[in-house]
């Protein structure tokens, strides 16, 4: 159960959302620097707090340390709206 996210992530940007469709994957701005895994929390933090779960049920899947990245929600949980 759980989700499976292939996102694209753009650090550096004013705030955290979610920005849209980019091919087959979903663009997330983060609010974040790309450097000392800034963003990766950032993005985790945002991606659990949108989901109402904890950071701990979400996972960097892969792109560690690239902008494509797959992330796992570990928990049976509804998509948000402004995922769709």
């Amino acid at each position: 159960t759980g989700w499976r996210l292939s996102l694209r992530v753009v650090p550096g940007s004013r705030r955290t959302e979610v920005a849209g469709p980019v091919g087959e994957q979903l663009k997330v701005k983060v609010a974040a620097p790309p450097n000392d895994g800034k963003a990766n929390a950032e993005l985790i933090r945002f991606v659990a707090a949108s989901f109402g779960v904890p950071a701990r049920d979400v996972k960097i899947r892969q792109g560690l340390h690239g902008r494509s990245k797959v992330v796992e929600i570990e928990s049976d949980v509804a998509l948000p709206g402004a995922w769709l």
